[in-house]
């Protein structure tokens, strides 16, 4: 199916005349990004051969870490240098941090945005993630939508053990400690700071609710970051480190995913980029592995992968920015790249039918969520906070997953945290 959906995409682009890809042959890109594993280099060489097929040349610069933390460190390095590069792989705040610096008018994709009428392919809340100066010019454009709060579970493990997928905080502690006792992994986990931070949201959204999420995470309310009901969340992230292994400290994240797909582990907490773990596995789901939303009352936390483009000089560098924008907005190119990536499509009309039953159900969970207020950003992946906020919250997150710390302290480190860094 994806072979025949790469044919009809590479025809799709051709007869549609990409201006932007004939007019400039010599169009060039060097794009810095994070997709490293197995999946996510599956899903990105799609747009890589489809930039060289509309004349493009493509200088790649991947960095290795999968929360991207290591990767914003070198494009902010390549900033400060004066020598940023053509496209960035970004999300959420930090766009509009970096066009508070100056760095990223006069914002050549957003003709592009305009020509292709982008506002009417995508979300307000997607597009406003994109745009610049004011949130009047598009600036970067979306690859996906991606749910985080997210089970995976080995089906053959829960099904030897007489378990079915939780659907609830108190039926996954259960069926926890049954497979612990049985001499399983709970808990498949890299204990990095951004795959702790990632636990850490898809709990507060469960135990506390979409409203205090909203209060405490996007709105960082005082009273809400150190409060009870706080504390109660660091009191089941307590519970879920008794689940993990002696060798989860520093592991990545789709070493942790290999350990669901082996039944070394029963389940994994991580956002849907690890179903492309599952995907380029040939394994298929309700049949070799289980995926369902980690509890919650109709949350869904979303994470748009994005990529944007800097001030450049030189024609063939602002030709390629132009063609690589619409590449990545094109509908066809959409439903293949995200068939491999394990999320949904950005735009709003791209037909779900060849997707598999957690995107269907992802589609689907987030079109409700945003009917009834339950649509939320993450902010371990980048779409809620500023930096100087999401480093305070991840920093103490971490330090109480990986120490004895108690639940009171931590909530109270929190709040004073957050508090620190405005």
């Amino acid at each position: 199916m994806l072979n025949r959906s790469l044919k009809i995409l590479a025809g799709t682009l051709v007869s549609a005349g990409l201006i932007y890809g004939t007019a400039s042959a010599a169009g060039e890109a060097e794009v810095l990004h994070w997709w490293t594993s197995g999946g996510e280099a599956a899903a990105l060489k799609v747009l890589k051969d489809d930039f060289a097929k509309n004349g493009g040349t493509w200088k790649d610069m991947p960095v290795a870490g999968g929360g991207g933390d290591a990767a914003m460190q070198t494009l902010k390095a390549r900033i400060v240098a004066g020598d940023p590069p053509t496209a960035a792989q970004i999300k959420g705040p930090s766009i509009q941090e970096w066009d508070d610096e100056g760095v990223v008018g006069p914002y050549a994709i957003d003709s592009v945005a305009k020509a292709e009428n982008w506002d009417a392919l995508l979300s307000s809340q997607v597009a406003n993630h994109m745009k610049c100066d004011g949130f009047s010019k598009y600036c970067a454009a979306p690859v996906n939508i991606h749910r985080i709060d997210w089970f995976w579970a080995n089906k053959k493990v829960l099904d030897a053990n007489g378990l079915k997928m939780p659907t609830s905080w108190d039926e996954f502690n259960a069926a926890a400690r049954k497979l612990k006792a049985a001499g399983i992994i709970p808990l498949a986990h890299g204990s990095q700071p951004w795959q702790d931070a990632t636990v850490f949201e898809a709990v507060a959204l469960g135990i506390g609710g979409n409203d205090f999420y909203q209060k405490a995470i996007v709105d960082l309310d005082m009273d809400a970051l150190g409060g009870p009901t706080m504390v109660k969340v660091f009191d089941q992230m307590r519970i879920l480190q008794g689940f993990t292994d002696e060798g989860s400290p520093g592991r990545d994240w789709n070493v942790a995913t290999g350990m669901v797909m082996n039944g070394k582990a029963a389940f994994q907490i991580m956002g849907d980029w690890a179903k492309g773990e599952f995907t380029n596995a040939k394994m298929k789901p309700g049949i070799d592995y289980y995926c369902l939303p980690t509890p919650s009352d109709h949350g869904y936390l979303y994470n748009v992968d994005s990529f944007i483009f800097y001030s450049m000089k030189g024609e063939s560098k602002i030709e390629g920015q132009k063609l690589l924008a619409s590449l990545m907005m094109g509908k066809n190119f959409q439903k293949v790249f995200n068939l491999y990536k394990g999320s949904i499509p950005a735009r709003l009309d791209v037909p779900m039918d060849e997707f598999d039953m957690c995107a269907k159900g992802s589609a689907a969970d987030l079109n409700y969520s945003a009917m009834t207020g339950g649509l939320l950003p993450s902010f371990a992946h980048g779409m809620a906070l500023r930096l100087a906020q999401k480093g305070a919250i991840q920093d103490v997150v971490t330090e109480h997953f990986n120490s004895d710390m108690s639940s009171q302290e931590a909530a109270k480190r929190l709040a004073k945290a957050v508090k620190d860094s405005m």
